[in-house]
């Protein structure tokens, strides 16, 4: 992807935050420090992201954010230049909207655009009114298929291929269950339009602690590749994954099931005494006087490092994994590619 039109291919990321980072491609695998996209009104893009309200009882910032005090010792949320007060009674928090980024020229108008899915499953486009040597993004929309509001299951991460062959881009969206949906294009190369969505790989296996199994299984996040892998002319699938497996770990012996037993059983405890003081921060009666609430943020530190502690103690019931799995497509009947 040639971002800046100079003839060398350039990367761009999402991030758990929900910015997007632009780095500009040297050539031979080289590549600059990562810049934060900006739209053509010089803000910083993060589709779906930012300030998530200022009502109720919490405010909420999903992006690259971070917690400072002011000059009277207040708690503040910095934010792209902005310094987000948060009053008395007040709880806050930062978090992201995972964004996952694909670069193409959605209306065909010879500059690429942005696709960006998010953590809730929504899917936005960001349209380049610029030229191909000097982007200006306008302000994100979110995509519709079949006449409402394209949504899978979470972790929306789209690609867009010529799935079907009749020559218009297509939208395929990995999700956050592990599935993955073909979203057809049913208008024009210069004026997509999507149809319903059409499900070609079902929901993967989330498993966490006991119960995860010992092989390798499809998992969830699914972020996902259309190309013709084995040559033949159609498309194929490749899907990246987030998994769990049980670890290859030797039996323990008498005594260490009789120390894990012991850990297991001061863990329990001590995750009492978290839940009661997360219900201080954060239940219907939770602490508002701010002294009481910096005590009750400090014994909330110090149960967590124990939680923390215990656990390092035991052994591993789980291990994380991504694995790409390869869907290959079958041809139909009558001689058309198969979904």
């Amino acid at each position: 992807m040639d971002l800046d039109g100079d003839g060398i291919a350039d990367l761009i990321s999402g991030s758990w935050p929900g910015e997007l980072f632009f780095f500009k491609g040297r050539g031979k695998g080289q590549f600059d420090a990562p810049i934060k996209l900006k739209d053509k009104n010089g803000k910083t893009i993060n589709a779906g992201g930012g300030l998530q309200g200022n009502g109720g009882d919490m405010i909420l910032v999903a992006g690259d954010a971070k917690y400072e005090k002011d000059d009277k010792g207040n708690q503040v949320i910095v934010y792209e230049g902005e310094r987000i007060p948060i009053p008395a009674g007040k709880s806050a928090g930062i978090t992201g909207t995972a964004s996952a980024v694909h670069a193409f020229d959605w209306d065909g108008d010879g500059v690429i655009d942005l696709l960006v899915g998010d953590i809730g499953g929504n899917v936005y486009l960001i349209r380049n009114e610029g030229t191909p040597k000097k982007w200006a993004f306008a302000k994100e929309q979110k995509l519709t298929a079949g006449g409402k509001p394209l949504v899978v299951a979470g972790d929306a991460g789209p690609f867009v291929a010529d799935w079907d062959g009749d020559g218009k881009p297509d939208l395929l969206v990995g999700a956050g269950d592990g599935s993955v949906t073909l979203f057809r294009n049913v208008g024009t190369r210069k004026e997509p339009k999507l149809a319903a969505g059409e499900k070609l790989v079902p929901a993967g296996f989330a498993g966490y602690g006991e119960n995860v199994p010992k092989e390798p299984r499809r998992g969830t996040r699914a972020k996902v590749c259309a190309v013709d892998w084995n040559g033949d002319g159609r498309l194929d699938l490749l899907v990246g994954d987030f998994a769990t497996m049980k670890p290859n770990l030797p039996e323990p012996t008498a005594a260490q099931k009789a120390e894990h037993a012991k850990v297991r059983k001061e863990l329990e405890e001590v995750q009492k005494r978290w839940s009661d003081v997360y219900q201080k921060l954060r239940g219907p009666n939770k602490v508002k006087e701010k002294a009481e609430l910096e005590k009750v943020e400090k014994e909330m530190r110090e149960v967590s490092q124990q939680m923390q502690a215990l656990r390092a103690k035991l052994p591993q019931e789980s291990e994380y994994h991504g694995w790409v799995w390869l869907f290959l497509r079958k041809p139909a009947e009558g001689g058309r590619a198969s979904k």
